[in-house]
């Protein structure tokens, strides 16, 4: 695939192996954000479009996500032009009678988010950001920090970001109540489960916030302080990493899943905290390796805008997929990233020749986040148990389907009313009326058995549906058990491939299965021995509702069933090999014995952890 010249990929020309090519990349992102800066350089804003939060905190935000990054460059060294932005524009974002003043924190608020990145580039450049203030600009800078870290911080998280302002007053000098500090160290503590696995707050999910955020601020903060959280952070990050490596293909993609995704390579963040902390959880080629990869893997995305300012979206621009809390600032929380631009260039990190993670099991359970990882060739694909996200937007297609791929994504739909043309890859539909739908939003149950996930699930009150999934070679297995007081239609769909221009795909659909083959890519779906009649349709879905491909087919299974019960045993397969419809797709896995998957989770189930409340673990 060729870079697409409308999206100025500034990544596009970069080969991404040296100390050199991350602060080139580093820069080539940043400069176009140069003149959306304001006169007096506190803040920045790059379109029309808003997030929940008032404007002043999307401008500052902005401003200071770059922060992640730049802090780190000039850290080690770096050279950047641009220091004197951000001095001016943290002296004139704190003081109240500036007109670019950000506004007073009076209550949980998004400004407490972007000062965590103010008090990282505090303590690892004072000299940069500090040091060139005059003392009413230092005094307002301490006051603005000081007064925001009163505020309750949302339990999750965020609690970190207190944490660094702390440490950042704690370098300058400044006074403050530390008992607070350690007050949230301790909370913090409360969302950890174990085997190197947190929840992101008292929730029912685990997503790329754990690597991103939990492990990316507990190791940074193991580095700055010395004290027993910084061993615990240290010593959950070395089994972590051992788990979170598998999430990644051999072209360095990562499994797209649950919110936040347009932060996009932040989720190398993990590997470049451990650099930065000096912690060789892996050895270093491959924690290199996992970090540089990941970035290559964004070389050839139409991520930006023309120019070349990273857009709202994951694979191309897309405000579809985006969250109520992204501005256009947001993604440049991608810039955890470049962490390692702290580290000297005899760090072990830039010296080690990268070496690919060691071989993984073909199958590999984890039961914290509830998924059975697969590997097929490059890519990794997780069949997941069913999180839950109600709050968020398309929380349940981003937490609650029953497979997301390092290489197809994932789809959020665009038309709760068309059922008949909805995109549905990875999930199972239920319509009473034709129209809208219902799908696994959230599970009463959820169990891993060996390599077996079990759900149980009410896509309406009265409708109940158990489902099984077994990974099956190059395949994956579902049975979904539905028991419904009366008749309803379904549709089960397969993984997204991408859709060529004119019409040049081959799309087939045979009584009850349906396969897509595309410029690369083969994607079925078939019945197995379900207890009703289906029908496979090849679905062209709406457009922009992948989050790696704005087009794409799917292959999926329709079929109406009565009140009662029923079962329905689906057979799905994809994979960057198109030659699968002469071998694979002809030998299909069986259908397994229900009564002995029964029998496996009764007497080796274990409850999932992501969706256990804190407390309930076993």
């Amino acid at each position: 695939m060729t870079c697409d010249p409308a999206s100025a990929n500034p990544l596009s020309d970069n080969p991404l192996k040296t100390r050199e090519d991350m602060s080139r990349a580093l820069h080539n992102l940043f400069d176009p954000l140069l003149p959306y800066f304001s006169a007096g350089n506190a803040r920045v804003r790059l379109d029309g479009a808003v997030a929940h939060f008032d404007r002043a905190a999307a401008d500052l935000e902005g401003f200071a996500r770059p922060l992640w990054g730049l802090a780190p460059l000039g850290a080690g060294g770096g050279e950047f032009a641009e220091w004197h932005r951000f001095a001016e524009g943290i002296a004139n974002g704190t003081d109240p009678k500036h007109p670019e003043y950000w506004g007073t924190v009076n209550g949980r608020d998004q400004r407490m988010v972007e000062l965590a990145a103010l008090g990282f580039a505090l303590a690892l450049v004072p000299e940069k950001v500090w040091e060139p203030l005059g003392g009413r600009a230092r005094d307002n800078v301490v006051a603005y920090l000081k007064h925001a870290r009163q505020f309750d911080y949302a339990d999750n998280n965020w609690k970190f970001f207190r944490i660094f302002v702390d440490i950042a007053l704690d370098r300058v000098g400044a006074n403050f109540d530390r008992s607070l500090t350690r007050q949230y160290l301790e909370e913090l503590e409360g969302f950890y489960i174990g085997d190197g696995w947190y929840r992101d707050g008292n929730v029912r999910r685990i997503d790329h916030y754990i690597p991103f955020a939990m492990h990316f601020y507990g190791l940074i903060y193991s580095k700055l302080v010395d004290d027993d959280y910084a061993k615990r952070y240290r010593e959950r990050a070395l089994l972590f990493a051992n788990d979170f490596r598998h999430w990644f293909g051999a072209d360095g993609a990562t499994i797209p899943f649950g919110r936040s995704l347009t932060y996009r390579f932040a989720c190398a963040g993990f590997w470049s905290a451990l650099a930065f902390a000096d912690l060789e959880a892996l050895p270093w080629g491959e924690i290199k390796s996992l970090c540089l990869q990941h970035l290559r893997w964004w070389k050839d995305k139409p991520m930006t805008n023309r120019d070349g300012i990273l857009s709202i979206g994951f694979g191309y621009p897309n405000l579809l997929m985006s969250e109520n809390y992204n501005s256009a600032g947001s993604p440049y929380w991608a810039f955890k990233a470049f962490l390692p631009l702290a580290l000297a260039e005899d760090h072990p990190f830039w010296t080690a020749e990268e070496t690919a993670p060691a071989e993984a099991a073909r199958v590999l359970p984890q039961r914290h986040p509830g998924m059975v990882l697969m590997r097929n060739g490059g890519d990794v694909v997780a069949l997941s148990s069913g999180q839950e996200n109600l709050q968020m937007r398309f929380g349940t297609e981003k937490y609650a389907k029953f497979a997301y791929s390092s290489r197809y994504g994932f789809s959020v739909e665009s038309d709760e009313r068309n059922f008949a043309g909805a995109a549905l890859d990875s999930t199972l539909a239920f319509s009473d009326d034709g129209l809208h739908y219902r799908v696994r939003e959230t599970n009463q149950e959820a169990k891993l058995a060996g390599d077996v996930l079990y759900s149980k699930w009410s896509p309406f009150r009265d409708v109940e549906v158990e489902t099984w999934l077994v990974p099956a070679a190059h395949w994956h297995v579902r049975v979904h058990r539905i028991n419904t007081p009366r008749p309803l239609q379904t549709a089960e769909g397969g993984f997204a491939i991408a859709r060529r221009d004119f019409e040049l795909d081959t799309l087939v659909a045979e009584g009850s299965s349906a396969y897509a083959i595309g410029e690369a890519d083969f994607s079925g779906i078939l019945d197995i021995g379900s207890q009703v009649p289906r029908t496979g349709l090849t679905q062209k879905a709406p457009p922009n509702t992948n989050m790696i491909i704005a087009k794409t087919l799917v292959p999926q299974l329709r079929a109406a069933v009565p009140a009662g019960q029923t079962i329905l045993m689906t057979a799905v397969i994809a994979a960057n090999d198109k030659g699968i419809v002469t071998g694979a797709w002809t030998t299909p896995p069986q259908a397994p014995d229900l009564a002995e998957l029964e029998a496996l989770v009764a007497s080796k189930g274990a409850r999932v952890s992501a969706i256990e409340a804190p407390g309930q673990m076993p």
